[in-house]
């Protein structure tokens, strides 16, 4: 039993050890954008079908000697792959389709490996059930080991490993420990190549029968529910606060959690209690996405999600071992569980993107699985309990399916219309929106939940720079009141609607450095403030961290960083790097602007730690809402500099708020970070 536990409990480690890992020391590469966690999720889980695949083959078509030969011989092979480390030759360059880059090189630097990780559970599986020494036991308990092996994994991850070691040392215990694992899961095959099943007919129980089509289906549709649904949810959480570690594992701690409970014993899935709980926060769920829950608290939006996440998953999945098949099936019933989750992630990770004009994946997941569920439960004739009218429950439920379904088609029909141009792609969903306003009509883009600019069309008004951009905001006063009087060049890390280029005079030079080209193409075709501008305007495509990395000096008078998607924040451009870099590309004087509004994130210590660990001087200018004009909107910027002379000036003087850095707080790196010290 030794051998077969602490393999499985070491795999299923290892597998899922190496998903944050490898995902945050490519993060920076991609922007620090969400959907780089939602691309990585599909390699994983596509590898982990091959994985499944290939434990289905290789237990029904070798004999226990020839399987033990192929294991022990790709094992051998995998140990190639040490160690697991990207190489930076993977770095994408301006152009390049970040997704299947992704999947490419997570390809090269992991995937023999990864593969025959995920294929050791339902292998291990088999093995335990063809010894003889193993009699009378259930090989399903040996699934809760592993998904608790998982779960350890993934939940040390964020208090144990990412705070302490940094990313190279982790890649290093990585490898050593997938050593130690290559021996284990060899000495198991070695050991199950002299057991094999007794013969069919010796199990005539109906369950031993051959599982039929829609017996398969049913299984892949309640996988492919769960995790489409941990997916979008994980999508929707990380492109509203960061794309952080412990924002993806959540989730997916969540959707293992279900798992463990689900697998290891029949009590722990009470159906009528969790269909209760499903049907309740499937309605609180879609009720906060009616209400925009991106002006929900983050303490209250994060728990209703996950809290809606753990109950549909616990349907799903205690559905699928109600439906589970006698230990003969069971590669085929992990490969139906394989195939379902593969494609819940091509739908949230490379459909979606492609399909919908805005993040419509979550209401669609909501649907299916209230849909799956109501014919589950049609098909099952002990529901409703006999003392309970039938006709009476059954159209109760329809009625409340039909208005749950209406409550879904009006968001997203409210989200789709009335807009002038939605896109969407890898980087996130772009909405332009025109409104009539007291000052005639405003265009507005729109990034995930967050203004990202707006524009008055008449051409008396079009020239004024609008949102967190105003005269009297930290980069308007920065640009307007700059010490020296030679012109400008400015440097702005994020375009937006191209808003900054409203400050431009004759002889200025502005950069903007965009990593979305749709971002690029609407701020050239909707808006005016580029072709309005009296700059010299030059647009760099791609990361502003690479980009700047790979430029010379650029000597900048000012730097405007304002790189954020919706209220997420890239971390990578927060980080002591990152400000070394900004300050490398400054003149001695020049003046970095950070833009630090967040409803969820308090800033101001991140920026002032490294600021007083570089001995620059900073300021905070916070300002609230014009009430001249609701276009401007209160915003918060960090003014960064080593010339005091620029903080004396009365205007930048008179606005700054004092602010005094915490001594103790630990400076973030590309190394660490740490998203719970700065929640409001």
């Amino acid at each position: 039993m030794l051998r077969y536990a602490l393999t499985v409990t070491l795999s299923a480690f290892l597998l899922f050890q190496v998903q944050p890992l490898l995902a945050k020391s490519i993060l920076p590469w991609f922007g620090g954008a969400a959907a780089v966690w939602s691309t990585c999720l599909l390699f994983f889980q596509a590898v982990l079908l091959a994985g499944y695949g290939y434990a289905h083959a290789l237990h029904r078509y070798l004999s226990p000697r020839r399987q033990a030969f192929v294991h022990i011989l790709l094992l051998a092979a995998s140990l190639a792959f040490l160690p697991v480390m990207p190489a930076a030759s993977w770095k994408p360059a301006p152009g390049d389709e970040p997704a299947s880059r992704i999947l490419l090189l997570l390809a090269v630097t992991v995937g023999l490996p990864y593969f025959l990780l995920s294929a050791t559970a339902p292998l291990v599986q088999a093995w335990f059930a063809r010894d003889p020494g193993m009699s009378g036991r259930s090989p399903y308990r040996l699934y809760a080991l592993s998904n608790t092996g998982s779960m350890l994994a993934l939940l040390s991850y964020p208090p144990l490993v990412e705070p302490f070691l940094n990313i190279r040392q982790q890649a290093a215990l990585w490898s050593v420990s997938y050593l130690g694992f290559a021996v284990l899961a060899g000495w198991a095959a070695f050991q199950a190549r002299r057991h094999d099943f007794p013969p069919p007919h010796a199990d005539t129980s109906p369950e031993a029968a051959k599982p039929s089509l829609l017996r398969l289906l049913v299984w892949t549709a309640l996988a492919a529910c769960a995790s489409s649904l941990m997916l979008s949810i994980t999508d929707h959480i990380s492109q509203n606060v960061a794309a952080i570690p412990f924002l993806w594992i959540l989730p997916l701690a969540i959707y293992l959690l279900s798992f463990i409970l689900c697998f290891d014993a029949a009590h722990w899935y009470r159906r009528d209690w969790f269909l209760r709980l499903f049907a309740v926060l499937l309605g609180a769920m879609v009720y906060a996405l009616q209400a925009e829950s991106g002006n929900l608290p983050i303490k209250v939006a994060i728990p209703l999600f996950v809290s809606g996440l753990f109950a549909c998953c616990m349907v799903c999945h205690g559905e699928l071992v109600r439906l589970k098949p006698a230990p003969r099936h069971l590669t085929l019933f992990y490969l139906s569980v394989a195939i379902g989750g593969a494609c819940g992630g091509l739908f949230a990770g490379i459909l979606a993107p492609r399909l919908f004009r805005g993040y419509f994946e979550l209401p669609v997941s909501l649907a299916a699985a209230a849909a799956l569920v109501l014919i589950l439960l049609r098909r099952d004739p002990s529901f409703p309990p006999p003392a309970i009218p039938r006709r009476f429950v059954w159209a109760a439920l329809l009625v409340l399916h039909v208005a749950f379904n209406l409550s879904l088609l009006h968001l997203i029909g409210r989200r789709a219309g009335g807009v002038r141009v939605a896109l969407r792609n890898f980087y996130g969903g772009l909405r332009v929106e025109d409104e009539d306003s007291a000052f005639g009509v405003r265009r507005q883009l729109t990034h995930g939940t967050i203004t990202h600019g707006e524009q008055y069309l008449a051409a008396s008004r079009r020239s004024k720079p609008l949102t967190y951009y105003g005269y009297d905001s930290g980069i308007g006063r920065a640009l307007l009141h700059y010490p020296h009087l030679q012109p400008l060049h400015v440097g702005v890390v994020g375009l937006g609607a191209g808003t900054l280029a409203a400050y431009g005079k004759p002889g200025d030079r502005y950069r903007f450095y965009e990593i979305n080209p749709l971002v690029a193409e609407l701020a050239r075709s909707q808006f005016q403030y580029l072709r309005d501008s009296k700059a010299e305007i030059h647009i760099v495509l791609g990361d502003a961290r690479l980009s700047l990395e790979n430029e010379s000096n650029q000597s900048f008078d000012i730097l405007a960083m304002d790189a954020f998607s919706s209220d997420s924040i890239p971390v990578h451009l927060l980080t002591r790097e990152a400000f070394d870099l900004y300050f490398r590309h400054l003149k001695p004087g020049g003046v970095l602007a950070v833009h630090i509004s967040n409803r969820y994130l308090d800033l101001r210590p991140v920026v002032a730690a490294v600021c007083s660990l570089r001995g620059k001087s900073f300021v905070v200018i916070d300002t609230e809402d014009d009430e001249a004009d609701p276009a401007v909107f209160g915003c918060t910027w960090m003014l960064v500099s080593g010339d005091p002379g620029f903080f004396q000036r009365p205007a930048i003087r008179n606005a700054a708020v004092a602010y005094q850095s915490n001594a103790k707080f630990r400076v973030w790196t590309d190394d660490y970070s740490n998203l719970f010290r700065i929640l409001k």
